[in-house]
């Protein structure tokens, strides 16, 4: 048998304790940055979560596993934090600041907790954020154009706070924008038409404020809200009627136009948008008649019409009971 020289086998062995070593010098570190943003949150607010967050690496150190809610990946010879998720614990104080210098986070979930204050203009800095929850807080002032930087996002949930002023246009800037959560605010002025725009936007809620404006103005772009699945518009100040254009939107599915100053006959084209499910008209100042396709429409479940001018003889379609679609029946 042929002798393998010295010097070969010493190669060799180098060779792989450095390949065996690599991993472990990366899971070892965590990148300052990220370490020291979350030990400035964990020392700030006085979080319930922190009696979890146990040593100073939030991704692990040694025999400490990660902290609760800190999802880390290794990148190059680093671990960086890649999603934050603290949610239903109560947390009071000012959005964390600190979170924005956390530039690899792809999820930040914040929802059901007591946060006041602005989410400050640096949420413009997380460029890699898809999924942004801080939905059931108590934030305020304007939602910051910012948002309109994080240009990976999918998903944005910002309902049921105090969030007042402007629906910023920046939000068009959004081209993967998938659902789009605003309701249960204190927001004013007219939705920019921009968002028609978006391309992927399958969701839009901005029920429960005081916007105003008309459909029509709405949906003025050519070739506007191409994926638009859900449309609630519901609980405003909305004016005008229903435009014919509105049977563009091939996509629909719910129409929600409830309790606002709405007026008009409902043009028939509305009913051959082919998976129309659910619409809701009831509470607003509409007359006429409704065209009989609605009644023969294969997929239109309910149909509420209370609560306007209709003439006598006029039936809704299903019986009324208030639609409920979870925020997590949407979340992927």
């Amino acid at each position: 048998m042929a002798r393998i020289p010295f010097s070969t086998l010493l190669s060799s062995l180098i060779l792989l304790i450095s390949t065996l070593s690599i991993p472990n010098l990366a899971l070892s570190k965590t990148l300052k940055r990220d370490v020291k943003a979350l030990n400035e949150i964990k020392a700030s607010l006085g979080w319930r979560v922190v009696y979890a967050w146990v040593g100073d690496d939030p991704c692990g150190d040694g025999d400490l596993p990660p902290w609760s809610g800190v999802t880390c990946s290794t990148v190059g010879d680093y671990r960086v934090v890649t999603e934050l998720e603290v949610y239903a614990v109560s947390i009071v104080g000012p959005f964390p600041t600190a979170v924005t210098s956390l530039l690899d986070l792809t999820r930040l979930d914040l929802h059901n907790n007591k946060l006041t204050g602005p989410i400050p203009p640096q949420i413009g800095r997380l460029k890699r954020l898809k999924i942004l929850n801080l939905r059931w807080n108590k934030l305020q002032d304007a939602i910051p154009p910012e948002i309109g930087e994080l240009k990976s996002l999918t998903h944005l949930y910002l309902s049921f706070n105090s969030f007042k002023g402007e629906i910023p246009k920046e939000l068009a800037n959004l081209p993967d924008l998938r659902y789009l959560y605003l309701h249960e605010n204190r927001l004013t002025g007219r939705i920019p038409p921009e968002l028609g725009t978006l391309q992927n936007l399958r969701h839009l809620d901005v029920g429960n404020n005081h916007l105003v404006g008309t459909i029509r103005e709405l949906i003025r772009i050519e070739g506007c809200f191409p994926a638009l699945r859900n449309l609630y518009l519901n609980n405003n100040y909305f004016t005008g009627g229903i435009p014919a254009q509105l049977a563009n939107l091939s996509s629909l599915e719910i129409l929600y136009l409830s309790n606002n100053k709405m007026s008009g006959i409902i043009p028939s084209g509305v009913a051959h948008i082919p998976k129309l499910t659910y619409l809701y008209l009831d509470h607003n100042q509409f007359s006429g008649r409704i065209p009989e396709p609605f009644y023969k429409h294969p997929f239109l479940k309910e149909m509420y019409i209370e609560g306007n001018a209709f003439r006598p003889g006029v039936k809704p379609i299903g019986f009324h009971k208030m639609l409920e679609v979870s925020d997590s029946d949407f979340l992927v």
